[in-house]
């Protein structure tokens, strides 16, 4: 038996080397690859949602922009209507008591209609020249209330909370809106 033990040792000593070397091969031909394939794939498809992430971060602040400057342009526009509102009823009431002092003049037995025109003119009752206090207090309200706009517009587009506008009516020294 012992005869027959060389060959059977070198026998299974290249079975054993072969064995081995299909192992190493398997794993570096076969099973590296397939993983450096799959590692590969999943990165890719965390980059592909990343992506996606972004895009989406980056279309919603462009949609909150977009609103911000929209609601900037309806905030100033409103405080531009609100001026021109308040400068028409402010010539309204003095168009109204110019009527009225010169309806008094001319009910006067001793008043003629041309002398009390003459005396008491009445202001058209659109787009008058308002007294200089009364049109600078409107010219102010409407330059702040175009400045608390410009503030949200900031605020928002810099990702804080906007501060609410005061909504709370401006009245001009004469007590007139």
């Amino acid at each position: 038996m012992l005869k027959h033990a060389d060959p059977i040792l070198k026998i299974a000593l290249a079975l054993a080397a072969l064995l081995a070397g299909a192992g190493v091969g398997y794993y570096y031909g076969i099973y590296l690859p397939a993983q450096d394939v799959r590692r590969q794939t999943q990165e890719m498809a965390a980059r592909r949602t990343q992506e996606q992430a972004e895009t989406k971060a980056l279309a919603e602040r462009a949609r909150r922009e977009q609103a911000a400057q929209t609601e900037y342009q309806d905030c100033a526009n409103f405080a531009e209507l609100s001026y021109k509102q308040r400068w028409n009823l402010s010539c309204q009431s003095l168009h109204d008591a110019d009527e009225a002092v010169f309806e008094d003049c001319a009910d006067d037995l001793f008043s003629t209609r041309d002398g009390c025109l003459a005396k008491h003119p009445i202001r058209p009752a659109q787009g008058c020249a308002l007294p200089a206090q009364v049109a600078q207090s409107l010219s102010q309200a409407r330059d702040e209330r175009k400045a608390q706009c410009l503030a949200r517009l900031e605020a928002v587009q810099q990702g804080r909370s906007p501060a609410p506008i005061d909504d709370a009516p401006m009245t001009g020294p004469s007590g007139l809106n």
